[in-house]
């Protein structure tokens, strides 16, 4: 028997163990009921960081305790492995993105099974694997078949140096290449999008359907659709012969009560109608702002503390409401992609408006006063934005406003030039990126039959793997003539294949539908599987991925519901979205710089090594570029993968954010030490196996029962709904305390106690607890048990502790039977020695009895 706990001696035997034996294997019992766990699939940057140990191990715990409840349990892993950095890798390092990625696959693989995660690894997904992405395009073809995958020109960015795309993640919050470092301008190419549009009423609507999400990531999500109800409403574009032409300028509107205030129009620079009002003596001047604006990225042009720019085109358009001429403009912070691509402008009752207006000597209509307004013309020294009533207005004066919204859409209606609208702030995804490390898309253009689909039975198309990467210039794949030229599968006219490849998130927005039938050759999954272990019931990561990541999965699994038959709506029943792992940073505030711990004499008064300037010390997420990183793999040599875990468990609620401290791993490792020697102290004693008869028990017999239960009670519910594993963990510490403190070591309660302890530990700690229960005698795995089950009378109390008072003071205490009535009570109070120092020679004119509580004299002064 092993003396002094080993941690990398017992974790590595064991982890072999478990592989052999298959205990992580998700089992085929339609009897059991099911339980999909799912941590979010990393990226395989090669190396694990404390996020992912928190993450894995969060999603582990529940994953092994809902087997011990009698689950069959899918916990998978996989790699979202397409995107940037691979291709940074092979400009970088001379490296093929294929190669790199799945040497990072096999090191990160390696690090997740010395952490004793019980991951089903015959479902492990790579989404850059052929046989991955094979269904990623079949997917795609799907959603092109249905109409919902289409080709438009739209703004991208684009790096003037480096001649290419870029999507947004490349562009830095200074609207910068990541790459060349110059400033991003918007260009308008030809672009994939999927409408997304289609569905942003089920994905707003549906969110009520999920009770186990946060209401802050729903939020999020709310915000993000934005769904707002007004008005549409077309602004006839003036003709050369001073008459309304047919073309017209459509605006959408939350506030159609203000539509006699409308005193001008703005176009988007890059609206197609832009040129065509133009005016000749103001086309110079509007190509040239054209220009300008083009080389400003988005997060420029609608930034709040940026200025309002814009010109006159010297075009004018008419509004409907009032007959009146206005003027066309164009300005920056209206964008072509949103909405109309047009705003009206309502200056005094729209704070932007009301400033673009004053800057540009536009005139300011007041349209909605305040209820005890005296006059329709009052001067405005800002917006009036609240509700009112009615001025100005022609037939709608003196109603209120609000009323007067659907009034005024139901008069456009009727005349022809507006109608009620829902518009939602959610835009069509846009999924093409122009570069090489992603599925590609799976069309070819033709010149006769335009985009035809790539026969499925042709699928995968595969990325080819003689590329030159160089950062620089069009798409990798655009410049391989062999590969791009292709017969035209409809027609065999020579063709070219479509060189943009997918947006990563495509291949993350299906993958869980994948891992139950990850092996799957012939379809992405098996319908009736799918169908038998969707949705998945417990969702763990990062509130990083509270928007996008979720509703594009939302958007796949509604899609391939109504595609494929789905008998699910929501891919996600529960999820729990982990706070970050904090690391003490230090940094010199007069120079930004970052320093190491390690490079710090004194911690306690930290400094500066290089300038001896002091340095500030706070904790902040950990990552390379604040050098405060903790490396998992030294935590586990040192203390172990089930310290590192206890920690990570005990140290904060799952959902707050985890500071790590050295100190708090240590005291977890010591109490993984007093548990190991209790246990294996007991087992050396080895006392025999009797029946627990619970009739007959001594009082400490009963008081270590009832801890016993009581760390079933509490455990069980701290992993029930909120997963508060720290107080879960705080709860076996009093167990263990429990038995240490116990004098029945030969009582088979005291081996009921022990055994609570270890499979109560099991999911926390499954390393040393199975080194333990094997300890205790047994050959089949601790992690094969059923889950302690609770006894509820062992909760029962023989005695309780009765406070006694003596007019409202604490005198003393009494141990009293548990069922006495309150006649009993006040006679054992009467009686008690704390009563009578205060009571014997007076006159006791009340006594209050509060039950299984106090007993309180009132006596005179």
């Amino acid at each position: 028997m092993e003396s002094r706990y080993t941690p990398a001696s017992i974790e590595a035997k064991w982890q072999t163990i478990w592989d052999e034996q298959g205990l992580s294997v998700t089992p085929d019992d339609p009897d059991k009921p099911k339980f999909y766990a799912l941590s979010m699939f990393p990226y395989p940057s090669g190396n694990l960081h404390m996020g992912h140990v928190r993450v894995y191990t969060i999603t582990d715990v529940i994953a092994r305790q809902k087997r011990m409840q009698g689950y069959r349990v899918l916990n998978p892993m996989g790699w979202d492995a397409f995107g940037l950095p691979a291709e940074n890798a092979a400009i970088q390092r001379g490296v093929h993105p294929a190669k790199w990625t799945y040497q990072n696959i096999d090191q990160m693989r390696q690090q997740l099974q010395s952490l004793g995660i019980s991951f089903d690894w015959d479902k492990e997904v790579t989404t850059c694997s052929p046989d991955y992405y094979q269904w990623t395009q079949w997917i795609f073809l799907q959603f092109l078949n249905a109409g919902l995958a289409y080709q438009k020109e739209s703004a991208v960015n684009w790096d003037p140096v480096d001649q290419t795309v870029l999507a947004n993640e490349q562009v830095d919050n200074e609207g910068r290449s990541w790459r060349s470092g110059a400033k991003v301008e918007r260009k308008l190419l030809k672009q994939w999008f999927l409408k997304i549009t289609d569905y942003a009423e089920a994905l707003l609507s549906d969110l009520d359907s999920l009770p186990g999400w946060s209401d802050r990531v729903k939020l999020m999500q709310q915000n993000w659709i934005g769904k707002s109800t007004g008005a549409y409403l077309e602004f006839p574009i003036l003709g050369d012969d001073g008459q309304a032409s047919d073309s017209k300028i459509g605006v959408f509107t939350t506030r159609p009560d203000t539509a006699y205030g409308v005193t001008y129009v703005v176009l988007a620079p890059e609206h197609p109608l832009t040129l065509q009002v133009t005016t000749p003596d103001r086309r110079q001047a509007v190509e040239a702002f054209i220009d300008e604006v083009s080389q400003q990225s988005e997060m420029d042009r609608t930034a709040e503390d940026k200025p309002k720019r814009g010109i006159p085109t010297g075009g004018t358009a008419i509004n409907p409401f009032t007959g009146e001429d206005i003027p066309i403009l164009i300005a920056d912070y209206v964008l072509y992609e949103y909405g109309t691509g047009a705003v009206m402008g309502v200056p005094a009752h729209d704070s932007r408006d009301f400033k673009f207006a004053r800057e540009n000597n536009l005139p300011i209509k007041v349209v909605i006063v305040p209820d005890d307004a005296d006059n329709a013309d009052m001067e405005l020294s800002e917006a009036y934005t609240d509700p009112g009533v009615m001025v100005n207005s022609g037939r709608f004066d003196g109603n209120a406003s609000e009323r007067g919204k659907q009034a005024i859409i139901d008069y456009a209606e009727e005349e022809g030039f507006g109608k009620a609208r829902i518009q939602y702030r959610l835009r069509d995804w846009l999924i093409s990126r122009q570069r090489y490390w992603g599925a590609p898309i799976p069309v070819v253009h033709c010149p006769n039959c335009g985009a035809v689909p790539v026969p499925e039975d042709q699928l995968p198309v595969q990325l080819p793997e003689t590329v030159e990467f160089s950062g620089k210039g069009l798409s990798p794949l655009a410049q391989l003539e062999d590969w791009v030229n292709v017969p035209c599968p409809t027609c065999g006219t020579p063709a070219k294949r479509e060189t943009d490849t997918m947006d990563t998130f495509i291949d993350s927005s299906w993958y869980f539908l994948r891992y139950p039938d990850a092996q799957n050759e012939t379809a992405a999954f098996d319908i009736e599987t799918v169908n038998d272990w969707l949705p998945v019931d417990q969702y763990v990561g990062g509130i990083e991925h509270a928007i996008l990541h979720l509703l594009y999965s939302r958007f796949f699994t509604k899609f391939l519901r109504d595609r494929l038959n789905l008998n699910f709506n929501e891919p996600f029943q529960r999820l729990l979205t982990q706070g970050m792992v904090q690391g003490l940073t230090y940094k010199n505030p007069k120079t930004g710089k970052y320093v190491p711990a390690t490079e710090i004499p004194d911690l306690d008064h930290p400094t500066d090594p290089e300038t001896g300037e002091p340095l500030e010390a706070f904790y902040e997420k950990m990552s390379k570029s604040k050098l405060n990183g903790v490396d998992p793999l030294q935590v586990l040599q040192k203390y172990g993968a089930d310290t590192a875990r206890m920690f990570i468990l005990f140290k904060a609620p799952p959902e707050k954010d985890l500071e790590w401290d050295d100190a708090d791993v240590e005291g977890q490792y010591r109490f993984l030490n007093r548990v190991w020697r209790l246990v294996t102290q007991f087992a050396e004693d080895n006392p025999p196996r009797q029946p627990l008869e619970t009739t007959n028990l001594s009082k400490e017999e009963k008081e270590l029962r009832r801890a016993i239960h009581t760390a079933i009670r509490e455990v069980s519910e701290d992993l029930r709904d909120e997963y508060q594993f720290n107080t879960a963990v705080s709860e076996l510490m009093k167990l263990s305390n429990a038995l240490n403190d116990a004098d029945c070591q030969k009582s088979a309660v005291y081996r009921e106690g022990v055994e609570t302890l270890v499979k109560l530990m099991a999911p926390f700690a499954p390393h040393i607890t199975e080194e333990l229960w094997q300890m205790l005698g047994y050959s089949d795995s601790v992690h094969q048990q059923g889950w302690c089950e609770l006894d509820e009378t062992a909760l029962v109390l023989d005695e309780i502790t009765l406070v006694i008072q003596v007019n409202g003071k604490v005198r003393g205490n009494l141990q009293v039977p548990a069922d006495a009535d309150k006649a009993t009570l006040e006679r054992l109070a009467r009686e008690s020695e704390a009563a009578q120092r205060y009571i014997a020679d007076k006159e006791v004119k009340k006594v209050i009895v509060v039950p299984k509580r106090l007993v309180n004299f009132v006596v005179p002064k």
